[in-house]
This record gives structure tokens, sequence and C-alpha cells, in this order.
């Protein structure tokens, strides 16, 4: 399976010195969805903008379907669909005129899936974007970037303003496309349920850096948080595996998240703090409550 997206050392900086990416390494193979999640300003926009040829890089390179990002040209732009939060769009035009301008510049558009995908939003095609919401103006954005079908879509939060049953009628509109067509998705937002349902691999990215990538399935299933009772004789927990993460004591309890759970190194590790596995509830967390997790070790690690 060939790459999509391909970045290896990818940095930027900007003036004064600020980084906003630094030595982002990814790899999304084709028809495959990948969800980049971080806080705000963690460089998520910054990257998605290189990839795109809108920014700049200062160190390597990116490569979309092949092609060295900060040489796409015109003929890429047909293979590629962008959605961005703060969209641009002609607000003295009604969608409708929107789209009929943009469908010459796209030689596999379809006017037949246009007209499925503005069913599927519900979006009124005759009222002037500046009359619409920005829910709307959303809507009529993700129009006009899945109405040629391309290869490679990348959003950059693009269900800010939507409705949850447009959202979860677009989310189930993406995930027969990927499968049915093979088209390859960069996601960016902050609405994780969402994420977890359709991703294939998640990206954490957190001051200008990437903590990992992995798929979606072994993040889910290697993060348990974890009560368990003490001994009552037990003088504290020393050396702690350091995967174990928010630990603490209190009742007779220790409460703390496995980030590498296994059945054996976890009893191993229970036993030597004074514990019973077999007394040890664990809970499997979900993708909002992982970036929860891992947002604050980073900014314990950091020091903040």
């Amino acid at each position: 399976m060939s790459d999509a997206i391909l970045t290896e050392n990818l940095s930027k900086r900007f003036w004064r010195g600020t980084t906003a990416v630094a030595g982002l390494t990814l790899r999304v193979p084709e028809g495959t969805v990948c969800a980049l999640v971080g806080p705000n300003g963690a460089g998520k926009s910054t990257a998605l903008k290189i990839l795109l040829n809108l920014i700049q890089p200062t160190g390597e390179e990116a490569r979309l379907l092949g092609r060295d990002s900060t040489k796409l040209g015109a003929r890429d732009f047909q293979e590629i669909g962008y959605v961005s939060e703060d969209q641009r769009l002609p607000l003295w035009m009604t969608p409708r005129q929107y789209l009929d301008f943009l469908r010459p510049f796209y030689p596999k558009w379809d006017e037949g899936f246009r007209e499925k995908m503005s069913g599927l939003l519900d979006l009124d095609l005759t009222r002037r974007l500046k009359q619409c919401s920005r829910g709307m103006r959303m809507k009529a954005a993700l129009l006009a970037a899945t109405a040629f079908r391309p290869r490679l879509l990348i959003l950059d939060e693009p269900f800010s303003g939507l409705d949850p049953l447009v959202r979860e009628q677009f989310l189930q509109g993406l995930l027969e496309l990927t499968q049915e067509e093979g088209w390859t998705i960069l996601l960016s937002s902050h609405d994780m349920e969402e994420l977890e349902r359709i991703a294939d691999t998640v990206a954490f990215l957190d001051t200008s850096h990437l903590l990992l990538h992995e798929p979606v399935d072994a993040l889910l299933e290697r993060f348990r948080r974890v009560e368990v009772p003490l001994v009552p004789d037990h003088a504290g927990a020393r050396n702690l595996p350091a995967t174990w993460l928010e630990f603490r004591e209190g009742n007779g309890f220790a409460h703390f998240v496995d980030a590498a759970w296994s059945p054996e190194a976890f009893a191993q590790g229970l036993r030597a703090i004074g514990a019973d596995p077999a007394q040890a509830q664990c809970v499997r967390l979900s993708l909002r409550e992982i970036f929860v997790v891992l947002a604050k070790q980073s900014q314990r690690d950091r020091g903040a």
C-alpha cells in the first residue's frame, strides 16, 4: 500500500524563533483515515497548511500523493479536497453559484454525487452565503471539497457549527467513501467521539511535537484506568512503572492510568506495590479520556 501523505522530520519556524512544527514524521497510507489531535496551539493547522503548500516548511519535506508538497500545482489540487476551520467563501454568492463557479476547474466533478452530498448535508443552495449561519457555510465548504471525488481529503475542524444529525450523516458518508472508493482522509478535530468511530489511526501533536501515531484500536487497548486495594501495612509505592500515569493513593486504594496495559506486566507491577491483581478494577478509556491523560502528562513533563 502506497502512502497518500508522507513527512520526514518536517519543521516550521516562524520569525522570532517560534516553532510551530518540530521534526514531524508522519505516514498515512492510501485509503485510511488519520485523526490529527492535540491541544489548541499544538501546531495542527500549521502542519496541514504546510502539507498543502500554503506555508513553506523550514526543515525537510512532505509528500502528498507522491509529490513534493512545495511543488503542488493545479493538477494536483484536482485530486485534493481541503476544508479549513476559517474557510473563506465568496459571501455574495449562493452555494449553488459557488459550486457552479468551481465545477469547470475539476474534470472529475460529479454532479450526481454533488446532489447526493447536498441532500446528505441538508444544504439550502439558494440563500446567499452572507445570510447563512456558520454551520451552513461549513456545509457549503464540505460540499465543494468533496463534489469532485478527491483522492485525498484534508479537513481542519470541519464539524464546527454542524448539528448532531448532519454531523452523523456526513461522518457516515465519509466512512462509505473510504471503504468504497479508497479515499484518504486526514482530519483534525476536537470531536473525539466522532474520531474514535471513523479514524484508523490517531496522531497526537503537542507543543509542535508528535507524541504518538498508532492505530486507534491499539491505543484504546493499551490504556486502562485502575483502582486496586492495598494491603494494610503497605509502606508506599516506589519505583513505579513509567507507564503508570496519574498515580495516587488514598483510603487504602491505589488509583492510576496504565498506558501500556498487558495482563502479565500489570499483575507483576501490582504485586510489587503490595496489591492483589485479582482485586483490581480495570476500565478501558475512551479516546477523549486518553487525550486528556496524555495532555496532562505532557504538561507535567514540561513543568507547566
